[in-house]
Order: structure tokens, then C-alpha cells, then sequence
């Protein structure tokens, strides 16, 4: 009964968004003066670990006696880690706060102190929600001229290593010789004022949050509880408190600044404004990736098809009959070339879920670029992703279905494979790296009840839509090759070495990828680094490149082997394509040693796990588009020919 509800209920959490979603610039929330806001707090997370913990994971003011329960929204939320939950922090609209105390002075443990000493010198930060606003630390760098958002503040300033001291020179002054805390934050909030006199008559709109954080040893003279007897008092450098101190107080500040420039609609543009760089580094990506499809294209337009124009010609004109006879090149393999390969059931398999995978991305982007998936809705996106992930398991079965029955094993076996061979791959190991969540007691770690629930929709709505799908398929009539095999296959020549197939399926798999090259750099960048990505403008207009870059370079490759006379093509066309995931696999290990700061055992270990899933996936989708390309190719080339 329990994992019936728990099935329920995620159902209605996926097809029904939460309240945080909207079109922005819809939904915006006014507030007269004196309105009480409360603050909200999210997961801790770090660039030097891929593990986000709970937010009262360390010594914190807790709202009552136990730790609250997280406010998911949407599953989304669940499996990326985001613990939303009250806190204790609010203010009154337009009311400047010099100095409160979030709760009293605490006594904390030795366990809790070590705890938060390890949490600071691993580059922890907290993150704090207003008006679902994440906030920020600004920096504006001299060299560069523009504001730069952080996301969060710093839980504290970690000690200054020894070598660092003697490798750096760092001056005496600016040496930490303890762990400080960050126990008092100076809040920011940005508030615009609507043109439009009925909303203004309602009050104002939050359209900035920020923070700096601050290290202050409180005594009985500071943050009383008057706060006009805080006057005046403003946060000082010089007595910081340390992990040492094992009783300290909690406190905040909040400073109301109207922001006449800033609408609330256009209140997200600072954080992607932050890197104005980055539009031209998109661009440059775009351009690079257009010479790349320019080349591949002028390789197709001028060797491709100038080569089967005149092969049509020798092949099909009635006058040169002797040298018809003489069947050379591709035609000679006419009658192998459409045999069923080794294994045929499972590249099926792989097509039906590469084509699931495909129509995933292109919806996902699509609905995007309309706006539906705002920032504000943390989680949505993974949300939209699984669902139309579990909604197109139709499809796979469709797709898987027609192959299966051109290569003759249509069984419900394979389809039923369709449903769980990748996605199980996936699970099980998704499933060992929850275990290893579970004991570090993580914030992403999913909780047993919706892993049943999880398991719930995957066998009891996306499998039976596969069969639903498969049925479709086989109904249909079986694709007919233009040439039917041989009985007895002919022997295939010594291939040369450039023509062998681990060096194609490496090699021409770089194209595909350096392609995607830097866009992937930003998505990593988003899933490691802790930065924003909603630039699916960009990002529409790099996957369709990578489409076609896939599309031409299988086909450029797959021609050159049937001209050797090598008609094992099937798995060669998926593996073509498909090998840009062993690239971007190689990729991260670079990103690893070059970019991220991650250490750790089990940080690692998380990190290249989730890496090695995501370019599993990679080398799934980018292969089947690959493969279908590359069929129809070789369908079509053969249908233009005649044979005895």
C-alpha cells in the first residue's frame, strides 16, 4: 500500500508542475512594506565534491526541535540533490536590519566542530532562497570590468596551507593561520517598483538577492536585541571566529536597495550576464562546428555523390553491358550487403533507445526555448527529461520492432529487452552509487521509497508503452532490402590498416565530438562548477550540427568501406558516430586534472561514475543517428542500381 501511494504520488508530481514553475515573467509575487519574507536554505555544495549535504548538516540554528523535511517540489529536485527547507532567517519588506541573532549562543561538540572544519576546508557552500531568487556573492574583477555572480557563500576561510605559504609568498597579513567561520551574512536585497499602477498599488517586487559573508566574534555590546541599538554598528574585520571557538553566535543583516533599471521579468539576466564572454565562446563553438559540417559536406557533395553519379551511370547504362559485368567497388557486394549482422537483436535494441534518447532531447530543447523551463524551477528540467523519457518508451518499441522484424527475430523477448537493457544498465549502476550516497548520508540520495516508486513507473508505465510501441511495429509491413543476401556470404579482402575498424570508429568518432566540443565544456562547467546553463539557443543550434556531423561523416565513412568491399556495416555505422561517448569520456578525464579541484576517494569515484553514464548515453544517441543515417544511405544508393 505504501509503494502504491509512493507511485501515485509521484506521478501527480511529475505531469503536474509545482507552484515554483512559471513562464517567466507571468507570476510575479508583490510586497507591501512591512510584509514579513522568510528565507529558505538549500543543500551545501562544493566545486571540490560532487556530494551535496543537508543544510543543518552542520552546526546551524535549526526552526524547532528536529530537522525539518525538504519542500521537493518536483522529482526533479529529488534526484539533483536540492534539500529546499525553512530556516530562520526573515525580514519585513523595505525595513533595514543592522544586526539580529539567529537563535542564541550555542555550545557545539568536538563531532559537530570537526565536522564543520572539514565541511570549510573542503570549499562548502551555503545557499540561501528568497522569492525563489538563489542568493549570490558580486564581485566585479578589476581586469575584466563586469560583475561576476557566485552562487552561495562561503561556510568559512579554510587556514592557509604551509607549502602554499612558501610556494604563493603570501605576505603576513593575509595568512589564516586558523579556520575561520562565517558566522554573520550581510544581506542584499534588490526590490523594483511595477510601472503598472494597479501592481504597484500591491507593493514591490524582490528583484536581487545577494550576500557577503563575514567571520565577527559577537559579545554582549553587539546584535542586541533592539535593533535601534544597533545603530550604526557595521560588520569588522580583526576578530574572526574560529573552529576553535566551539561557542559562538549566529547572526544577519538585511539592507533594502531599490533597483529603478532592473524589471522583475528580466530579473535572471544578471546571472547569465555575469559571464559576457561566454556569448562569444558560444558563437566561436557554432563557427567552429560550421566548418566542420561545411568540410563534411563539401567531402559528401564532391566525392560522395559526384562518385555515385557516375557509378549509376556505368551500372545502369544499356550500352556499356561489358563493363556493367565487371562489377567493381560497392555493387560487387550488392548481395551481402543487406545480411542480417551478428548480434542483430541488440542492434535493434540500441536503435529503439537511441531514438528515445533523440526524441527526448529534441522536445526537451524545444519546450526550452519557449521559456517553459525556467530557472526558477529548480528541477524542472530533469523532471521534463524523465518524463518524456518514460513517455517515448512507445517509440523505442516502435523503432526496435521494425529492425527486429527485418531481421528476422521478432520475438517479444527483444522487445521486452528494448524496455530494460540500457535503462538497466543504467539503473544498476545509478542504484551502486546510491549506496555509496547513502552512507556518506548525502542530500541527493534518493530515498528507498521513491527508488521502489522510480522502479514503479520505469516497469509499470514505460515498458508497457514499449510493447504498446512494438506492436505498432510489427504490424506494419517489414522493410524490404532493394537486394536480397546471398546464402553463402563472400569473402571479405584484406582491408588495409586505415581502414580497419578500431582506427575508423576512433577516429572519426573526434569529428562528432569536437563538434559539441565546447558547448559540452559549458554543460560541465553547470554540472560540476555550479554555474547556470539555460542557453538552449545555443544549445539547439550545436545539437543540430552534431546531428548532421554524425549524419555525414557515418555515411563518408560507411561508403569508403563498402568500396573496399567490407559489407559488415551495421555495428560499423553505430560505432562510427557512437564513439564520440568514448571521446567525451576521455574528455572528462582530462576536465578532471585540468579544471576541477575534486579529491577525495568517493568524490571520484561519484564523479566518474556520473560521467561514464552520461557518455554511455552520449555514444547511444550520437550512434543511432549514426546508423539511421547511414541506412538510409546504403538503402538508397542500392535502389538506383540494377541487378540480375
Amino acid at each position: 500500500m505504501r509503494l502504491c501511494s509512493s507511485l501515485c504520488c509521484l506521478l501527480v508530481i511529475l505531469v503536474v508542475p509545482g507552484d515554483g514553475f512559471y513562464v517567466p515573467g507571468v507570476t510575479p509575487v508583490e510586497y507591501k512594506r512591512g510584509a514579513t519574507i522568510k528565507f529558505k536554505v538549500n543543500s551545501l555544495t562544493s566545486t571540490r565534491s560532487p556530494i551535496p549535504y543537508d543544510a543543518y548538516a552542520i552546526p546551524s540554528c535549526i526552526p524547532g526541535k528536529r530537522n525539518p523535511k525538504p519542500q521537493h517540489e518536483n522529482f526533479g529536485e529529488i534526484l539533483w540533490g536540492d534539500s529546499i527547507k525553512p530556516s530562520m532567517y526573515y525580514a519585513h519588506m523595505q525595513i533595514n536590519v543592522t544586526c539580529r541573532r539567529l537563535c542564541q549562543t550555542s555550545n557545539y561538540t568536538a563531532r559537530q566542530m570537526k565536522t564543520l572544519t572539514k565541511r570549510i576546508e573542503e570549499g562548502y557552500r551555503g545557499h540561501v532562497i528568497l522569492d525563489n531568487l538563489p542568493v549570490t556573492e558580486v564581485f566585479t574583477p578589476k581586469l575584466r570590468g563586469y560583475r561576476t555572480y557566485l552562487l552561495g557563500y562561503p561556510l568559512g576561510n579554510p587556514k592557509t596551507p604551509p607549502r602554499n605559504r612558501r610556494k604563493h609568498n603570501v605576505p603576513t597579513l593575509n595568512l589564516i593561520e586558523k579556520t575561520q567561520i562565517n558566522n554573520h551574512l550581510a544581506f542584499t536585497i534588490k526590490y523594483h517598483r511595477p510601472a503598472d499602477m494597479v501592481a504597484a498599488s500591491h507593493g514591490v517586487r524582490i528583484v536581487g538577492f545577494h550576500v557577503t559573508a563575514h567571520s565577527i566574534k559577537h559579545d554582549s555590546n553587539t546584535c542586541k536585541d533592539d535593533d535601534t541599538e544597533n545603530a550604526g554598528w557595521y560588520p569588522k574585520q580583526g576578530n574572526p571566529v574560529t573552529v576553535e571557538d566551539s561557542a559562538f553566535t549566529w547572526s544577519y543583516s538585511v539592507n533594502f536597495v531599490e533597483d529603478p533599471e532592473l524589471a522583475w521579468s528580466s530579473r535572471w539576466d544578471p546571472y547569465w550576464a555575469s559571464h559576457s564572454t561566454d556569448s562569444r565562446i558560444h558563437w566561436f563553438s557554432i563557427i567552429n562546428s560550421l566548418l566542420i559540417v561545411l568540410f563534411l559536406s563539401g567531402m559528401v557533395a564532391m566525392i560522395l555523390m559526384r562518385a555515385l553519379h557516375r557509378d549509376f551511370n556505368r551500372y545502369n547504362d544499356p550500352e556499356n553491358q561489358d563493363e556493367a559485368q565487371e562489377e567493381t567497388g560497392w555493387k560487387l557486394v550488392h548481395a551481402d550487403v543487406f545480411r542480417p549482422p551478428k548480434y542483430c537483436n541488440y542492434l535493434a535494441i540500441y536503435v529503439g533507445s537511441g531514438c528515445q534518447l533523440l526524441g527526448m532531447m529534441v522536445i526537451t530543447i524545444f519546450f526550452a526555448l519557449l521559456g517553459f523551463l525556467s530557472p526558477a524551477n529548480r528541477g524542472g528540467l530533469l523532471t521534463a527529461m524523465l518524463l518524456l523519457y518514460i513517455l517515448l518508451g512507445s517509440y523505442a518499441g516502435y523503432v526496435s520492432a521494425r529492425f527486429c522484424k527485418m531481421f528476422h527475430c521478432q520475438t517479444w523477448t527483444n522487445i521486452g529487452l528494448t524496455g530494460t537493457f540500457f535503462p538497466g544498465h543504467n539503473f544498476i549502476i545509478w542504484f551502486l552509487l546510491n549506496l555509496v550516497l547513502w552512507g556518506k548520508s548525502a542530500s541527493n540520495a534518493v530515498p528507498f521509497t521513491t527508488l521502489l516508486a522510480l522502479m514503479g513507473l520505469w516497469f509499470f508505465v514505460s515498458v508497457p508503452l514499449v510493447f504498446v510501441g512494438a506492436v505498432l511495429g510489427y504490424k506494419r509491413p517489414a522493410m524490404e532490402p532493394p537486394c536480397y543476401p546471398n546464402t553463402i556470404p563472400r569473402n571479405i579482402p584484406e582491408q588495409r590498416w586505415y581502414m580497419k575498424a578500431p582506427f575508423t570508429v576512433l577516429m572519426a568518432g573526434i569529428l562528432p565530438f569536437g563538434a559539441a566540443f565546447i558547448e559540452l565544456f559549458f554543460i560541465l562547467s553547470s554540472l560540476w562548477l555550479n554555474r547556470f546553463y539555460y542557453v538552449f539557443g545555443f544549445l539547439a543550434l550545436v545539437a543540430i550540427i552534431l546531428t548532421v556531423t554524425c549524419a555525414e561523416i557515418t555515411i563518408v565513412m560507411v561508403y569508403f568501406q563498402l568500396c573496399y568491399e567490407d559489407y559488415h556495416w551495421w555495428w560499423r555505422s553505430f560505432f562510427v558516430s557512437g564513439s564520440s561517448g568514448f571521446h567525451l569520456f576521455l574528455y572528462s578525464i582530462f576536465y578532471y586534472f585540468t579544471t576541477l579541484h575534486i579529491r577525495g576517494f568517493w568524490s571520484t569515484v561519484v564523479y566518474f561514475t556520473w560521467m561514464f553514464c552520461v557518455s554511455y548515453g552520449f555514444g547511444v544517441l550520437t550512434g543511432t543517428i549514426g546508423f539511421l543515417s547511414s541506412f538510409t544511405f546504403v538503402r538508397f544508393i542500392y535502389s538506383q542500381i540494377k541487378v540480375d
